[in-house]
């Protein structure tokens, strides 16, 4: 693999349940809406499973992921071809935290920074329009 070891370590504060969070990472629907620009594989089911290997695209850059956790508060993936590493996301009520590691030529710290600024911006747009006094 042509690139640099890089790792990045973030935790961020939201205002969500450990259930929202879980919801957000796990739920394919979901995820799909807030990982963008990367595209996930067609064919993934409803929700993340142990076991289960998926593709997402970021312009020309394919990255496989395969699931090795997937449970109430952590995610696990194993990543191959575009990022060869690890990245692992662990939550509960009111915050996130994503481990990253691997061998790439993309910027890894920047790209998961991104990724939890959607994330946050996802939950608080999901949040807001189940409020009841927002409607």
């Amino acid at each position: 693999m042509l690139g640099n070891f890089q790792q990045s370590q973030l935790r961020i504060e939201l205002e969500a349940s450990q259930n929202t969070i879980r919801d957000s990472l796990l739920n394919t629907d979901q995820l799909r809406k807030w990982m963008w620009p990367q595209n996930l594989s067609a064919d993934l089911p409803e929700k993340l499973s142990a076991g289960l290997v998926f593709t997402s695209k970021l312009g020309l850059i394919e990255i496989e992921h395969l699931v090795k956790v997937a449970d109430d508060n952590c995610l696990q993936l194993i990543l191959s071809k575009g990022i060869d590493g690890y990245h692992e996301w662990c939550w509960s009520d009111g915050w996130i935290q994503s481990r990253l590691e691997g061998v790439s030529l993309l910027p890894l710290d920047l790209g998961q920074t991104y990724s939890l600024m959607r994330l946050r911006q996802h939950i608080s747009m999901q949040q807001k329009s189940q409020d009841p006094l927002n409607q």
